[in-house]
């Protein structure tokens, strides 16, 4: 069977930067629901097609996986934004409450004037470069199609 939409794909990945430095990586296989963006878009294009025992490397622009850093989502939120017993330090990954539902942040700076964060992905604006190895594809459940994501088998 080959990967597409509505194939569950299970996958190793090794995950680099531009450098070379280790980003992510598995060491079980993960599994998605192909055609349902359930992974970032240039990967699941590059494995359309793909049957168990495809490897493959992939390098994607900004573009094709978390787009490019927006500077317009770096944000000074008050300090009064924050509950008095939560203790924020840069480098934190935060929730935050938008009108269009959570969003994640990563707090840049912590000032007596406010709080820098980052909404951008932590990986916006680089260049991926992926070792993919498909370990299985197979047809989804009808559950699965309906709720276009994989359930454990």
């Amino acid at each position: 069977m080959e990967a597409a939409r509505g194939a569950v794909v299970s996958l190793n990945y090794t995950l680099k930067n531009d450098e070379g430095e280790l980003l992510d990586g598995t060491e079980t296989p993960i599994q998605y629901l192909h055609g349902y963006d359930n992974i970032i878009p240039g990967l699941e294009k590059a494995l359309e097609g793909a049957e168990s025992g495809h490897k493959r490397s992939v390098v994607l622009p900004p573009a094709e996986a978390y787009g490019e850093h927006d500077p317009t989502r770096i944000l000074t939120l008050p300090p009064e934004s924050v509950p008095d017993d939560m203790e924020i330090e840069p480098g934190m990954n935060v929730m935050g409450e938008t009108p269009s539902g959570p969003v994640s942040l990563t707090v840049r700076d912590v000032t007596d004037d406010g709080i820098l964060v980052d909404a951008n992905h932590p990986l916006a604006g680089e260049t991926l470069h992926f070792e993919v190895e498909v370990v299985e594809v197979r047809a989804a459940s009808d559950q699965e199609l309906e709720e276009g994501c994989v359930r454990p088998q």
